[in-house]
C-alpha cells in the first residue's frame, strides 16, 4: 500500500518552469544563461511572449532585432510559446474585483468584451505573421475577468497558466495550471507552475535558480505533461478550494499590513 502511495505522489508532483514577460527588450544575458541551463537538463519551459510591447519598464532593456527568430527557435526546441497579454500595458484598476482576486491594474480585466476580442486578436495575428503557434495565455498580473475567458474562447484558446489548486483543472471550459507563488519553490505533492521575471533579478537571483534547478531536476515536466494531469475529482475540487481560500486570505492579511 505505501508503495503505491508513493508511486501516486511522484506521478502527481511536478514543476512547469513559467517565464514572463519575454518580449524584444528585456535582459538578455540572463536570458540565454536559462536557456543554457534549460538546455543542460533538458527542461521545456512555458515563455509568456508580448507579441506587441510598449511597457516603457520594459522598454528601457536591451533589444533584440532578430527577436521573433529566437522565438521560433526555441518553438523548435519544443518550448512552449504563451500569449502574455498584448501590449503589456496597464489601463484599468480592477479593485480586487478581478476573476482570482489578485487586485491591481490590468490590461484586460475590465474591459468590455468586444475591447478585450480586439486585443487577443490583434495578438494572435502578430504571433501568426511571425509563425508562431498560440494555444495557450496568461495576463499581465493575473487579472482576468469573464470576457477574458470568453474572448479567448472565441480564437479556440481554452488553456491559461494561472489559477488556484494543486492540480491543472477544468473550469468554464476552460483547462487551468495553477500558479500559486511569486519565486520558484517545491511541493512535496501537486502540479504547480513558477513565475519568473528574469528582468528583475540579480545575479545571485541566478545562482539559487541554478541551485533550484540542480536539486529538484529530476521534478520538472513539460507544458503537455501538465496537462495530462487536469483532475476535477471532488477531492481536487476541495483541495484547489482549500487553496484558494488559504492564498487569498495570505494576500489579503499582507496588503493589509502594507
Amino acid at each position: 500500500m505505501f508503495k503505491r502511495i508513493r508511486e501516486y505522489i511522484s506521478e502527481n508532483t511536478g514543476i512547469l518552469i513559467r517565464l514572463d514577460d519575454i518580449a524584444e527588450n528585456m535582459n538578455w544575458d540572463l536570458m540565454k544563461k536559462s536557456e543554457d541551463l534549460f538546455d543542460k537538463y533538458k527542461i521545456k519551459p512555458v515563455l509568456g511572449v508580448i507579441p506587441n510591447n510598449k511597457d516603457s519598464e520594459l522598454l528601457s532593456y536591451p533589444k533584440k532585432n532578430d527577436f521573433w527568430d529566437i522565438v521560433r527557435g526555441w518553438q523548435n526546441k519544443g518550448w512552449k510559446i504563451s500569449m502574455h497579454g498584448l501590449t503589456h500595458v496597464y489601463d484599468k484598476d480592477t479593485k480586487r474585483n478581478d476573476y482570482f482576486g489578485h487586485g491591481g491594474r490590468s490590461e484586460f480585466c475590465g474591459h468590455t468584451l468586444d475591447t478585450q476580442v480586439d486585443r487577443i486578436k490583434e495578438g494572435l495575428n502578430i504571433f501568426k505573421k511571425e509563425r508562431i503557434v498560440i494555444e495557450t495565455f496568461f495576463a499581465p498580473n493575473h487579472t482576468y475577468d469573464k470576457n477574458t475567458f470568453n474572448a479567448l474562447k472565441k480564437f479556440g484558446i481554452n488553456e491559461v497558466i494561472d489559477g488556484y489548486g494543486l492540480m491543472p483543472y477544468k473550469e468554464m471550459e476552460i483547462k487551468f495550471i495553477p500558479q500559486l507563488f511569486y519565486k520558484v519553490y517545491a511541493l512535496p505533492f501537486g502540479i504547480q507552475t513558477t513565475q519568473i521575471h528574469l528582468n528583475y533579478w540579480k545575479d545571485k537571483d541566478f545562482q539559487d535558480f541554478e541551485n533550484f534547478i540542480r536539486k529538484n531536476q529530476n521534478n520538472f515536466i513539460c507544458y503537455e505533461d501538465a496537462l495530462k494531469k487536469i483532475n476535477n475529482g471532488i477531492h481536487y475540487r476541495f483541495l484547489n478550494g482549500l487553496t484558494k481560500t488559504i492564498l487569498k486570505s495570505k494576500r489579503a492579511i499582507l496588503n493589509f499590513k502594507s
